[in-house]
């Protein structure tokens, strides 16, 4: 199906939207009258400009309080729309948005509505104009899409139809099976929002927090299935209105908007790109550091040792058990410090999984390589991150680690296992992004979401994760824009023994991160251990939680550049994160960081 999205959904002047919603891949727009009236370009310069783009302009919106009015106040309005309707002309817009009533002057009058919206259609239609009427949420006294409905077939107009908007529909808990019952030809129009779910006002919790298909807690597959049954063979359109996307680039929302119309239309069988490649590893998290000597000697007190040189640039793989770590000092190392830069995904089919990627707009990297260095195929994450697709020492297949020569190196006992999980902290603007490319490019299911509280305002966090946990990957954004320490990252590496592995690093030269005595003290309080246990955690700053499946141990070390390790320890069938510590760990963070 055609997709379509309203300019008020993304960010800059008119042009830049126009471009953006262009280069995504868009097929058309909603116009928002705002962002035409703060146009230096006229409505025929607009039409020009969309064309030229290859752009259709599906809708022009909103016009308000028509209909249910008394006869003055209907004059009034009917003058409006003559007014709009010529504008729509010159824009070569036939469909205009008309919103239920708000008015404190609209009456309770069906029989009313329904002849003031035929003798708008009237005039609609001389200027071959179609009205899509919507029941606004907190519409004064239209506010669900039944009774929308149902004052549009009274009004019996062939210019009058009704546009449906999930987040309307959804928002007040409406049925929406009973859209069926509406014959696809009267469906003008259909917008699309998808948004947490949340207890507040109906009006903020739309001009505010609406988000892309898949991106909050609404079914909208659902809905889209009954529109489609129903008959509607018109533009799947997206108006969302959010705080964070109207702050954001334009032209990255645009990319993660038309994404999530991709997978809706997968998820209602519409469409039918390659199947998810669900990972099933993690084959090696990569660092680029600026100096490699801190790196080396923080992993080596870990107990990894290195054991491959790159033969063509300057990365060297350190190992120990399943846990693989690149260390790379090449040209895009950070002059602020150490970062995670990449990820390497063992992949049932890489091929796969990489023509999922692209399939799902996921920019895929180019990559330098020697001639004899193996093909890897690379895309981007919303944050930059890279994320390779690997098959590590199977047969058949090449693998990235033919690309390193063995070095000589000690062979320490083996105190870490694997990767357990990673997190990667989000740009501000590109959280639910985040969760939507992991979950639909790489077939990850998404957890709900967790707030965290840190000294300096509040964490959000969702991890994603494949079906047997060897695959998780924590997403979090933080407190403010200016963090600066918004964009720290953290592997976390699995131990069957986190008080011997905390006590071989910090024998080795290693710094753990320090937990206040506060907590262990509260520690005793909530649970039952021996004096030795606990002083062991104290001394070590081990945290503790336990759910009803298991117990969860972990620790830290401390930050080096916008990199810090944790050391955990899985019992039982726990399956989370320790969010219960995470303020304890975030404070104790924010007290060892310099300049504090």
């Amino acid at each position: 199906m055609r997709t379509s999205i309203a300019t008020v959904s993304l960010s800059g002047s008119l042009t830049e939207k126009l471009t953006a919603a262009a280069r995504a891949g868009f097929d058309g727009v909603e116009i928002f009258e705002n962002d035409l009236l703060a146009s230096p370009l006229g409505p025929e310069e607009v039409r020009a400009r969309t064309a030229d783009l290859g752009l259709t302009i599906d809708l022009y919106q909103p016009m308000r309080d028509i209909e249910g009015v008394p006869q003055g106040e209907f004059t009034r309005g009917l003058r409006r729309a003559r007014h709009k309707f010529e504008v729509m002309e010159r824009l070569g817009a036939d469909t205009v948005l008309l919103c239920s009533s708000v008015s404190p002057l609209a009456v309770d009058d069906d029989e009313l509505a329904a002849g003031q919206l035929h003798q708008l259609a009237d005039l609609a239609e001389d200027f071959g104009i179609r009205v899509a009427y919507e029941a606004l949420a907190w519409g004064r006294h239209v506010s669900t899409y039944d009774h929308a409905w149902s004052i549009v077939e009274a009004a019996d107009h062939p210019a009058l139809g009704t546009c449906l908007d999930s987040f309307h529909i959804l928002a007040r808990g409406s049925d929406p099976k009973g859209i069926e019952d509406i014959p696809g030809e009267k469906i003008f129009f259909l917008q699309l929002a998808d948004a947490p779910l949340m207890a507040m006002d109906v009006l903020q919790w739309s001009r505010h927090y609406r988000c892309f298909p898949g991106q909050g807690g609404f079914d909208i597959a659902g809905l889209l299935a009954h529109v489609v049954r129903a008959g509607y063979d018109g533009p799947l359109s997206l108006e969302v209105f959010n705080d964070v996307f109207r702050q954001a680039e334009a032209g990255p929302t645009a990319v993660d908007a038309r994404r999530s119309l991709l997978v809706l239309q997968e998820e209602t069988g519409l469409a039918a790109p390659p199947e998810p490649v669900v990972p099933s590893g993690v084959a090696f998290a990569e660092l680029v550091t600026p100096d490699v000597v801190p790196v080396s000697a923080l992993l080596g007190a870990l107990g990894f040792s290195r054991t491959a040189r790159h033969r063509s640039k300057p990365v060297d793989l350190w190992q120990q058990g399943e846990a693989r770590v690149l260390v790379n000092t090449g040209p895009a190392a950070r002059r602020d410090g150490t970062a995670l830069a990449a990820i390497g995904l063992e992949s049932p089919d890489p091929a796969g999984a990489a023509r999922r990627a692209e399939s799902l707009l996921a920019p895929v990297l180019p990559r330098r390589r020697a001639l004899q260095d193996a093909p890897l195929d690379a895309v981007a994450a919303p944050d930059g991150t890279e994320l390779f697709f690997c098959a590590t020492d199977r047969p058949g297949l090449p693998s990235w680690t033919g690309d390193f020569e063995p070095v000589e190196h000690r062979q320490d006992p083996r105190r870490l296992a694997r990767v357990d999980h990673l997190a990667l902290t989000q740009p501000w603007h590109q959280f639910d992004e985040a969760a939507l490319f992991h979950h639909s490019v790489l077939g990850l299911s998404a957890q709900e979401s967790v707030d965290v509280a840190d000294p300096y305002g509040l964490h959000r966090s969702r991890a994603v994760t494949n079906s047997d946990g060897t695959v998780r990957i924590a997403l979090s954004v933080g407190p403010a824009p200016s963090d600066d320490g918004a964009r720290a990252q953290h592997i976390a590496f699995a131990t069957e023994d986190v008080v011997t592995a905390a006590r071989c690093f910090r024998d080795a030269g290693g710094r753990l991160l320090a937990m206040p005595a506060n907590y262990y003290d509260d520690l005793a309080a909530r649970f039952e251990f021996t004096d030795e246990e606990l002083a062991t955690y104290r001394e070590l700053g081990i945290l503790y939680d336990r759910d009803s499946d298991g117990e969860f141990r972990h620790c830290y070390t401390e930050t080096i550049g916008r990199v810090f390790f944790e050391l955990v320890q899985r019992d039982g069938g726990y399956r989370g994160y320790g969010a219960q510590n995470a303020p304890v760990r975030l404070a104790a963070q924010h007290a060892v960081r310099p300049g504090r």
